[in-house]
């Protein structure tokens, strides 16, 4: 293959994966426009967001056995037919669960354009120069959910929420046409085993619905409703159920015999409290800049724009170091204090935080996340034989994505309760007799009175004025707390790093084929 062909096939893949990762997060910021458009609830409209991850956790551990099974090329080019025709019947959908329903087959397309891309991109490197090449890959999986929720606000504001699925058409269309024309079989073309049809249903259904407890389970109240109850028995029994039969058949469709692994254990466990950080901390600093300091989704681009440009730049650097064998578990310590600072930095501020405060703040948290990306990946397989590092690594990507749904399920739990604490102890101090409360609530109802208003609706005003403050400072303590909460669980998971035990120039001996 020419340098030119090369070179637009990892533009191509390296599209294809971000375009997937985008779309994970890009919807967030319309569901309530959609809510309205559709004519749904707000909890109904969240599926839209649920279904598509429930597809994607179902499908990246079994990519490796589909690849096997219909080919490289063929596999991948399909799934990005799917997502494409899947975008156009999301952004035609006249209900809701039509939406959802697309939106869920739409994940299905798109769990293949994360791994198999990732497979391509090391593919097109010297085995020198793998480092380097994950580094280019850890560039898609870091910039698409940050730009996610800023591309579907900027849409959702000058256009309408159904161009959030256009939007992938043309890239779609693209990405088919130039992959016909550059994609390739695997050097090593993998063997497809016998179809583990019995391993496939328990992993689906476990995952399934492990995923929507996650998903769903906060705003749903946890066990008090029966499916959440149910669907959390169902997953223990069929998760169980799985490992079990995994271990037991020669041609499971996930091998966890390669957790046997220590290096690859400790990778895992790493991997997953990354996803609960990457994706914990997407979600929590848009909703505090928007909502309780009234950036719009733009500025709120903007605000995350320079941390962003700065991680692509680690990432680059994370993987040239490595390539002059630099051990990862240095550049993951990194990561990890980085990231802790963000936390506890963000755990410090307050309501009159500028701008420039938050944004030098997120800079930690990028590069922290940037030095995590393609060192945990090399750590996770480092220790694996050729023939199990697909295996391997489609473990730590599911890891990564249950992470990240475990996290948001788990910060929005931490910040219901938080909220019930912080606003107890806030209004246990508003009474009456209090004379700053006093003075606040008869400036109030003057201000109200001055503006036309009868004297007991100027106290009811005022009185809702200050129960809005209230409201306000609550939520942005429990934020902080949230923070607070995620610095805590890197912490205690960083030891784990003492554990790990990595060869010389282990950066440059990792090759990552479809997984």
């Amino acid at each position: 293959m020419t340098p030119l062909r090369k070179n637009l096939l990892i533009i191509t893949v390296l599209l294809a994966a971000v375009m997937e990762l985008i779309d994970a997060t890009i919807v967030n910021v319309a569901l309530s426009h959609m809510s309205g458009n559709l004519g749904a609830t707000i909890e109904d409209t969240s599926w839209v967001v649920t279904s598509y991850s429930i597809a994607n956790v179902i499908i990246i551990p079994i990519t490796s056995f589909l690849t096997a099974k219909f080919g490289r090329r063929n596999y991948y080019i399909t799934s990005i037919l799917i997502f494409t025709i899947c975008s156009v019947m999301c952004g035609s959908a006249n209900d809701i669960w039509t939406l959802v329903f697309f939106r869920f087959v739409q994940g299905l397309g798109g769990g293949a354009l994360l791994s198999v891309s990732q497979a391509v991109i090391f593919e097109q490197f010297p085995r020198e120069k793998q480092a380097t090449a994950g580094a280019i890959f850890g560039i898609g999986v870091f910039i698409g959910p940050t730009i996610g929720p800023t591309l579907g606000g900027y849409i959702v504001d000058h256009y309408s929420w159904p161009w959030i699925f256009f939007v992938n058409v043309p890239v779609g269309i693209m990405a088919i046409i130039s992959c016909y024309k550059l994609l390739t079989e695997p050097p090593i073309k993998p063997v497809a085993k016998k179809i583990d049809w019995t391993g496939i249903m328990l992993l689906a259904i476990g995952i399934g619905t492990l995923q929507t407890v996650l998903e769903r389970g906060e705003t749903e109240d946890w066990f008090a409703t029966a499916y959440i109850a149910w669907f959390t028995v169902i997953s223990i029994v069929t998760l169980t159920a799985f490992v079990i039969w995994d271990l037991k058949i020669s041609n499971p469709v996930v091998d966890l015999s390669v957790l046997r692994s220590k290096t690859l254990s400790i990778a895992a466990v790493l991997t997953f409290i990354t996803g609960v950080g990457l994706y914990s901390s997407i979600f929590v600093t848009p909703v505090i800049a928007q909502r309780l300091l009234g950036y719009t989704p733009l500025q709120t681009g903007l605000m995350m724009l320079p941390g962003a440009l700065l991680a692509v730049l680690a990432l680059v650097f994370s993987g040239k170091i490595m390539q002059r064998g630099v051990s990862p578990v240095f550049i993951v310590a990194a990561g990890y204090i980085s990231f802790i600072y963000f936390n506890w930095h963000m755990a410090h501020m307050s309501l009159d935080a500028s701008d420039t405060y938050i944004s030098t703040t997120l800079i930690f948290r990028s590069v922290g996340m940037a030095f995590l990306a393609v060192p945990l990946t090399t750590l996770a397989v480092s220790s694996l034989e050729p023939k199990d590092i697909p295996q391997g690594a489609a473990l730590n990507n599911m890891m990564r994505q249950l992470g990240g749904s475990f996290g948001i399920a788990v910060i929005n739990t931490y910040y219901t309760r938080r909220t019930a604490v912080h606003r107890s102890d806030l209004v246990s101090n508003i009474t009456i007799e209090n004379p700053q409360v006093a003075e606040r609530i008869n400036n109030g109802i003057n201000y109200f009175m001055s503006k036309g208003a009868g004297f007991f609706e100027a106290k009811a005003q005022a009185i809702g004025l200050l129960n809005a403050q209230v409201v306000k400072q609550t939520s942005m303590l429990s934020y902080l707390d949230a923070f607070f909460f995620l610095g805590s669980l890197f912490v205690l998971t960083m030891p784990l790093l003492l554990f790990v035990r990595t060869k010389k120039r282990l950066a440059a001996s990792v090759v990552i084929p479809d997984h």
